[in-house]
């Protein structure tokens, strides 16, 4: 499960490095102080702590509000 979560974060660092991080605040502060492979740990790390929440709730993802304008 780790390496899958690192990976899916690689492809998000990535994706975000072509096409700009303007719905991810806390992304492009986070690559524009570490270096990419580590700020895909944090975003796997980051990704893993929202999946477990959800299952734990037994909810359904929600973006936050402050993302969704």
């Amino acid at each position: 499960m780790r390496s899958l979560f690192t990976a899916g974060a690689l492809a998000v660092i990535r994706y975000a490095k072509i096409h700009g991080t303007g719905r991810r605040p806390w992304l492009s502060a986070l690559l524009a102080r570490r270096a990419t492979k580590v700020a895909a740990i944090a975003l796997a790390n980051k990704l893993a702590r929202i999946g477990w929440a959800m299952m734990a709730r037994n909810e359904r993802y929600k973006e936050p509000a402050a993302l969704m304008a």
